[in-house]
């Protein structure tokens, strides 16, 4: 349960005896999914609108297509404020009635998120709504943060690794902050995105921040075109060790299918980037180039969760991504 003011549940941390077979090493589940918001977004957005929209706020509004957008409606609703969601046309319609049973107003504005945070930004300024970026704000990575404040509570030893999915870059830079402030700093991160929607990844090879022109992966909760700095800041830092790595959407859904037939539990595509890093192989590779240890200490996996998906989206990614 949630401490009074704080809108996070403190997150089981699960070992999974098949996926620590397949990785060679115990592998530490963070469960975001059970979060109230179905996903890691709610303790970054939770922080930040504790900060900024009290109960006089004229209200907030958040651009997101999923995660960022239903942690901004159900803090919203617990403030009892209003909340103004827009939502690229990408978002599925799942998300958007989920918004909409959260109290929220939803607006469908353009093709990809960029579009509905030109908009979001709009209203700032118009309506004096509190803007809650969905991943580039210094309170959201302090709200992060504390997903590893958790880990570092009832893990017993240091891991060998943490794997995250990456988007925007919000949660890798709470992950960073969190790993720094507890003496984790020297254990290495490994940041999953999926081919199309890989702004880090684009940025850390070029040795700049890159657009992507489009988002071609079909894991839209990671569908930011352009990562955050802090984020690329970090990749750039010697002693700050993130891995950046990409699997296919393809990979990521049988991660997903996989981790619903062993674990039990359904995430979108955009959590299977960091699932697929045990079940792809990813980890053995990365010793065997010598970029992980071996032996590796305890593998911590942040199942970020998701709150676009159901059976009817896994079928319908099944039959575009398996033919």
């Amino acid at each position: 349960m949630a401490s009074p003011g704080v809108y996070h549940v403190n997150t089981p941390l699960l070992e999974s005896i098949d996926m620590s077979r397949r990785a060679g090493t115990a592998v530490y589940l963070k469960m975001e999914n059970s979060q109230p918001s179905g996903s890691f977004k709610i303790r970054g957005i939770g922080h930040l609108c504790q900060k900024l929209a009290g109960p006089g706020s004229k209200g907030v509004v958040c651009s997101s297509g999923g995660n960022a957008g239903m942690a901004t409606a159900y803090v919203a609703r617990k403030l009892n404020i209003p909340a103004i969601i827009i939502v690229p046309s990408s978002s599925p319609e799942l998300v958007v009635q989920k918004l909409r049973d959260q109290g929220a107003t939803v607006r469908v504005v353009g093709k990809v998120w960029d579009d509905a945070n030109t908009e979001a930004m709009r209203l700032t300024q118009t309506d004096g709504l509190t803007y809650v970026p969905p991943f580039d704000n210094p309170l959201l990575w302090q709200g992060h943060a504390s997903v590893i404040r958790e880990i570092w509570a009832c893990l017993p030893v240091k891991p060998g690794a943490v794997v995250v999915s990456v988007g925007g870059g919000g949660l890798l830079c709470g992950v960073v902050e969190g790993m720094r402030e507890v003496g984790w700093g020297s254990v290495p991160i490994l940041a999953m995105e999926t081919e199309g929607a890989h702004c880090f990844n684009a940025a850390v090879k070029t040795g700049r921040i890159v657009t992507l022109p489009d988002i071609t992966s079909e894991a839209k909760c990671l569908g930011a075109k352009t990562v955050c700095q802090r984020a690329f800041d970090y990749s750039q830092e010697e002693n700050c060790p993130i891995i950046s790595e990409l699997v296919s959407d393809k990979q990521a859904l049988e991660a997903v299918e996989t981790f619903l037939d062993e674990e039990r539990v359904l995430v979108e595509l955009a959590c299977g980037a960091s699932l697929a890093a045990v079940y792809s192989g990813l980890i053995q590779k990365l010793q065997d180039e010598g970029r992980l240890p071996r032996p590796l200490g305890p593998l911590v996996v942040i199942v970020c969760g998701g709150s676009s998906v159901n059976m009817s989206q896994m079928q319908h990614l099944k039959k575009i991504l398996h033919t």
